[in-house]
């Protein structure tokens, strides 16, 4: 009969290693590196300055220190690798069906001009043996758009690391997007969408790329 206290200890030990693993994959963003928040915020000041305005009129005084926090946190996905977030809840189960996860809301920042661009992700994957998370592939996405981007790029980058963490015998990704790039600014069309994919394995044929489409494209009742 198996000791009781070594099941414990053996439970306690898997829990912390799991744990241990969490904290390297995510970052706990309240910890703001102080030299790069005072670094962005002597720079914002300037460009405030620059723009015309008065960067110590009472409305002013705290945004330059606000901005430098909120661009550090919209640009954590630096910090993190995707690989380990897949691995750190990654199971084997003998499955072979395709695995969707649809509308994850995304939010990333154009590298041309700095404006943000909004939208959603559809990811799916066909499993070889391993499978992940659900949440962990959400995490996924937020780790390359949390960077500057461009969204075909951002699109590439989800599917090579779901790719090279789960081998999967296929691996396919859509993204719809808004971009204030072209909404604020240039030509100022605010209903454009622009549609990325990328597709590996088995969704490079006909079929199975079809029946991936039509199911991120159905609307459920």
């Amino acid at each position: 009969m198996v000791n009781a206290n070594l099941i414990l200890l053996l439970i306690i030990y898997h829990l912390s290693f799991t744990i241990n693993n969490l904290n390297m994959a995510y970052k706990k963003i309240e910890e703001y590196d102080e030299k790069v928040t005072s670094g962005l915020m002597k720079t914002y000041k300037e460009s405030i300055a620059l723009l015309g305005e008065d960067p110590e009129r009472e409305g002013l005084i705290k945004t330059p220190e606000r901005m430098a926090k909120a661009m550090q946190f919209m640009t954590q996905g630096y910090d993190l690798n995707a690989n380990d977030i897949l691995n750190s809840a990654k199971f084997h189960e003998d499955v072979s069906e395709m695995i969707i996860v649809k509308d994850i809301e995304l939010y990333s920042m154009c590298e041309h001009h700095m404006l943000p661009f909004y939208g959603k992700a559809h990811v799916a994957y066909i499993s070889n043996g391993w499978i992940t998370g659900l949440s962990k592939i959400a995490r996924v996405v937020d780790v390359y758009s949390r960077r500057l981007q461009v969204q075909e790029r951002l699109t590439h980058q989800i599917l090579t690391s779901i790719k090279e963490s789960l081998n999967p015998i296929g691996v396919a990704v859509v993204i719809e997007a808004s971009h204030l790039c072209m909404m604020m600014r240039g030509v100022q069309k605010q209903n454009s969408v622009t549609t990325t994919s990328a597709f590996d394995g088995e969704f490079m044929k006909n079929t199975t790329r079809s029946e991936f489409l039509k199911l991120i494209s159905a609307k459920l009742h």
